[in-house]
């Protein structure tokens, strides 16, 4: 695949060195900054192929494989999607977002760990307990949550893509329920419940010392401005929606390629980069025509693009896909394989599952840009170091 005519790479090259001089960052943003940079190049070391037909040599640099650079998560995805097509059921799956106020955005942001943590385990315990409720569904349920931290634009704004089979197993385990068609839970149920978990699980945090505030939050280390803080948002509505059930297992599997690598903006998306600023596209969700955000473009300054985009490197070791109920890792397989057997056989024939038709495998590495022939290692170099020969250089896309 070609590479973008400007990258993320691109702007932290150009100017990151003058950002840095301004700007004090963590630990976690320098080391960000430094793969994103490195992403590609000498520094990283790489290999040489050579083409077994024409002798045509090609220079291919290592990856980052850093969780936050754009070049290298579209290659991450693929590698998920081959692994969670095994794990689709015969059913109808439905996609959920769980959305956090505003006012509790500017105090997750210095207490990622923490607020991030919580948000996962009140959503998942939301869902858990209003599915099992016989009122509702009555079953147990398996869900997959993506946590994304950032709107179009690359604002701060923490939510949670929840991904769940249409249904769940009996208490005794002996069989399926399916949910209603068209409809998973009560959202304005599921929402209620949601903020209480929430703000009950961050009043427990707070008590206990667990978050921190700074600048203009500073004053909220007081109980009292705490709880005030607090008060309307126990009254508000928050968002909690369910969006329309995917249209089979290829749409869910799509849907998983594109969003749980995601980061905060695709190279696809920067336009330009100027003495104006870095201009890149994004969608403006209030606005919409035909159902649809409108696309607008905005210019940044390039220092406001890089702090935008540091607004969303996560906390060393924090995973922000995480699997519940039917679905956990622990026993993920032998629990997806006892619900096929449940379901009844005309289940599956209706509606075919894609784990069926596992992808082909991919070439180990692309063909010769010259006559298309088998590329062979040749040599491999260390980082900072050059090749023996010197040949022109491919991106590796690996």
């Amino acid at each position: 695949m070609a590479r973008p005519a400007l990258e993320v790479a691109d702007i932290l090259n150009r100017h990151g060195e003058a950002y840095l001089a301004r700007h004090r960052l963590i630990r976690g943003q320098l080391k960000v900054m430094g793969a994103i940079r490195a992403c590609r190049t000498a520094a990283l070391g790489g290999h040489v192929m050579r083409c077994s037909d024409c002798d045509h040599p090609t220079i291919a640099y290592n990856s980052c494989r850093n969780r936050h650079c754009p070049r290298c998560q579209g290659a991450a995805a693929k590698d998920r999607l081959a692994d969670r097509q095994a794990d689709l059921l015969p059913v109808a799956y439905y996609h959920l977002v769980f959305t956090l106020p505003a006012p509790l955005a500017a105090i997750a942001y210095p207490n990622k760990a923490e607020v991030y943590g919580l948000l996962f385990r009140a959503a998942a315990e939301t869902l858990a307990t209003i599915a099992s409720d016989p009122r509702h569904l009555g079953a147990r349920i398996g869900f997959t949550s993506v946590l994304h931290t950032w709107g179009s634009a690359m604002t701060h704004h923490p939510h949670l893509h929840i991904i769940a089979p249409g249904g769940g197993v009996s208490p005794d385990g002996s069989r399926w329920i399916a949910c209603r068609p068209g409809f998973f839970l009560p959202v304005r149920v599921l929402s209620r419940l949601f903020r209480r978990l929430f703000l009950e699980g961050l009043a427990t945090l707070h008590a206990a010392g667990r978050l921190i505030f700074h600048g203009d939050l500073a004053a909220l280390a007081e109980a009292d401005a705490f709880a005030a803080l607090l008060a309307p948002l126990r009254r508000a509505d928050w968002v909690v929606y369910a969006k329309r059930p995917f249209g089979g297992p290829e749409a869910v599997l799509a849907y998983l390629a594109r969003y749980t690598h995601r980061v905060a903006i695709a190279n696809s998306r920067i336009i330009a980069m100027d003495r104006n600023g870095v201009t890149f596209r994004w969608n403006d969700y209030r606005v919409r025509s035909a159902g649809k955000a409108w696309r607008k473009t905005m210019t940044l300054t390039a220092s406001e693009f890089i702090r935008r985009f540091l607004l969303h490197v996560r906390p060393d070791g924090f995973h922000r896909i995480r699997h519940y109920g039917l679905l956990a890792s622990s026993r993920r397989a032998e629990t997806i394989a006892r619900i096929r057997e449940i379901i009844a056989a005309a289940t599956l024939d209706d509606i075919p599952v894609a784990a069926a038709q596992p992808e082909q495998a991919s070439e180990p590495h692309p063909p010769c840009p010259c006559c298309g022939g088998h590329m062979i290692l040749v040599e491999r170099f260390a980082p900072g170091t050059a090749p023996r020969t010197i040949v022109a250089v491919r991106i590796d896309t690996s």
